[in-house]
């Protein structure tokens, strides 16, 4: 008996002592008890949360928690890159991708000579360019195509080749129709590189330097189609997918024997819906020239070299030696705020991870470091601690990417205030509607549609226990309550093992409760 009451005695304790440490947290950092419910579940028994919220009229702090800590950010950080990018080039710049002629063009229409496209670092190159000069995406981004069992990437309906195909329209346009000579990509606009996640930076490219490829299931039993975007000689595609039972998941391999040779193969479920699936490209720049060969072709100007094979860049002439007059075609992209929209709705690793570089050419400069020192100088006239923070790509994949929620919070605030904010504002994805917060929360939480943030997610695997883990999930922006009070916030959670990748949407689901109650008491 006395063993028991000991016992009883024990738990009474330990309990005591966690609602002292809730009621401390609740006294002390303002977290309400549906906040602080959500953030102690069994779920993330191991994890770091790291919490700021702040009124933007008062500058009011209304929750905190660990604010000044360093969390992984994931893609977050692409609110500090597009900040910068809003800051360097302004809402309305526009890349400019030429082609000139190296050489005389006859009177029978023959050029003497090369034709060059010099890359301007145009994320998209037309590819998703819409009638009314818009860049087109989609809630899943086929860049994400590759996240088997979470949920199945949408292919936008432009054409990938319709900034090539415009190119050489003008090309024919300007006399030209045969070319006794080669057709070469520069891409010395800046330094190439792949980043530690495996994200080639270059100046030139395509369809986001991917081909899509559209898996559709046919009757049980029976190989499905396959289809493939861009359409190009420079791959033979071989495909080997079966169409099985409905009660069973796709899966898809995509493997390349060969340079000039991609195997798809696996199995779909019948009924299903199309999967889309992605190969990446190695080398863009050969990629992009194989592209605009056939364009040329399509457009009636035959070219003396062979489509296939390495880019020629030896045969370039030096840098800043093209004149006007040689130019015989220019690719105009939609303005600077579709590309911010793209890479903050859709979290476009590629386009952000190009920032830094695009910021360092438009200031003189060529490389990596060079455009990340110009960010930090941008966002130290802001007031933004930078030497508190640390920032190594622009998109949030860098292992050493580190941020506080206060460094988060003071960006966010300065873009209130400046004359930026809309194009910013309305780049972001809204909580339960589109982008990247599609799923973040359902037509029951009163803060659907009043929330608009930028997601951040990391996934490692985890080899030991054969399950993946959360590094970092985040999300940071902005709302208006029930009450009419516009909030600043930042939320993130660091180091959550999952069970299964189901573990994903909860987690990103708790993130969207979290902001319901923020939106219901304030």
């Amino acid at each position: 008996m006395r063993r028991v009451m000991v016992m009883l005695l024990v738990i009474i304790l330990a309990a005591a002592s966690l609602l002292m440490k809730s009621g401390s947290l609740l006294a002390e950092r303002g977290l309400s008890e549906g906040v602080l419910k959500i953030i102690t579940a069994p779920l993330y028994e191991g994890s770091s949360w790291g919490i700021l919220v702040k009124d933007l009229e008062s500058g009011e702090v209304i929750s905190e928690l660990n604010a000044d800590k360093l969390f992984v950010p994931a893609s977050t950080t692409k609110l500090f890159t597009m900040t910068a990018g809003l800051h360097t080039f302004g809402p309305d710049y526009r890349f400019q991708t030429p082609i000139y002629r190296r050489g005389k063009v006859d009177s029978q229409g023959t050029l003497y000579g090369d034709l060059i496209l010099v890359a301007s670092g145009d994320v998209t190159m037309g590819g998703r360019t819409t009638p009314d000069e818009r860049i087109a995406y989609t809630n899943m981004d086929h860049t994400e195509a590759g996240m088997d069992g979470i949920f199945e990437a949408i292919l936008t309906e432009t054409d990938p080749l319709a900034g090539l195909n415009e190119l050489a329209r003008q090309v024919a346009a300007s006399g030209i129709k045969y070319v006794k000579g080669d057709v070469i990509i520069d891409n010395r606009l800046f330094e190439t590189i792949t980043s530690p996640a495996g994200i080639t930076r270059t100046p030139m490219i395509i369809n986001d330097n991917i081909i899509d490829f559209i898996i559709t299931p046919s009757k049980l039993g029976e190989s499905a189609s396959v289809d493939y975007r861009p359409r190009t000689i420079t791959y033979q595609v071989e495909a080997e997918v079966n169409t099985v039972s409905s009660n069973k998941e796709p899966q898809i391999e995509i493997i390349s024997p060969s340079e000039d040779r991609i195997i798809v193969r696996g199995e779909v479920p019948e009924g299903y819906q199309p999967v889309i699936r992605v190969y990446g490209v190695e080398d863009s720049d050969s990629f992009a020239r194989t592209l605009l060969i056939e364009a040329l072709e399509r457009a009636g100007v035959k070219v003396e070299a062979a489509p296939s094979g390495i880019n020629p860049s030896h045969k370039l002439p030096k840098s800043g030696t093209y004149k006007e007059t040689e130019r015989v075609a220019l690719l105009v992209s939609p303005p600077y705020t579709e590309l911010v929209k793209l890479i903050l709705e859709v979290s476009h690793n590629l386009g952000a991870n190009m920032t830094p570089l695009l910021i360092a050419v438009k200031n003189g400069k060529k490389t990596l470091e060079e455009g990340l020192a110009i960010e930090r100088d941008i966002f130290r006239k802001m007031g933004i601690q930078t030497e508190a923070i640390s920032i190594s790509d622009g998109a949030g994949g860098d292992r050493s990417d580190l941020i506080s929620p206060r460094a988060v919070v003071q960006l966010l605030s300065f873009m209130r205030k400046s004359p930026h904010f809309e194009y910013f504002y309305d780049a972001l994805p809204i909580l339960g509607v589109d982008g990247s917060l599609t799923h973040f929360a359902g037509p029951d939480n009163a803060a659907r549609g009043k929330v608009f943030a930028k997601t951040g997610t990391l996934i490692w695997g985890n080899l030991l226990n054969d399950r993946p883990i959360m590094i970092a999930k985040g999300l940071a922006g902005y709302m208006t309550t029930a009450k009419g009070r516009e909030l600043v916030f930042a939320l993130y959670v660091n180091n959550t093992p999952m069970q299964t990748v189901d573990d994903l949407g909860r987690i990103g689901s708790d993130q969207g409760r979290i902001c319901e109650v923020m939106y219901t008491n304030n």
